[in-house]
């Protein structure tokens, strides 16, 4: 299984079941490290969407209460191969693993129960669900990763219209799901 990437670029890799067990390898790890202040974590991202290409990097969310309690043990995470990389985007710090020109995984530190967590989650249930989403961000990601290889932020801003239009679908999805278990 070919796993991380160099920093900056976008190669994308056919679904490989490995993931999932990595991920998994990846997040028991955490909750050594973490067992009071993880509340939940869970593989996200493309990884974690069967059938679909994806950048081979497992990212991962975790769900604290409070951001405090995970940035006191920065130095424990780094001395274990999770290095902190700040607030890569408002309301969640990110932590990687790899080294300085590859990375095989993007942890994601969100609030339990935020927007944040449940736009991960969400997402990624709604696409495993819906194989014809699925497809299309597959389809929309390979285009998109053979006009931009050298560059991920342009890569990355180009799926933002799709990803947003997902999350709208996964949101009214989850509600309704939601409501009717509760019938």
């Amino acid at each position: 299984m070919k796993l991380g990437l160099r920093r900056g670029t976008v190669a994308l890799e056919p679904h490989n079941s490995e993931w999932e067990r990595t991920a998994m390898q990846t997040i028991a790890k955490l909750r050594e490290l973490l067992p009071d202040v993880i509340i939940d974590a869970q593989h996200i991202g493309s990884t974690a969407i069967k059938g679909i290409s994806a950048k081979p990097i497992i990212d991962i969310v975790i769900g604290v209460a409070d951001f405090d309690d995970i940035l006191s043990h920065n130095d424990i995470l780094g001395k274990n191969g999770f290095i902190f990389r700040e607030q890569d985007i408002p309301s969640q710090y990110l932590y990687v693993c790899g080294d300085n020109e590859v990375r095989t995984h993007h942890i994601h530190a969100v609030i339990c129960g935020s927007a944040e967590w449940n736009n991960y989650i969400n997402m990624r249930d709604y696409l495993n669900c819906h194989k014809a989403d699925a497809q299309a961000y597959s389809e929309l990601k390979q285009n998109l990763a053979q006009q931009y290889p050298n560059n991920r932020i342009k890569y990355t801003d180009m799926k933002s219209s799709f990803i947003n239009d997902i999350l709208i679908k996964a949101q009214k999805w989850r509600k309704e799901k939601n409501r009717q278990t509760k019938i």
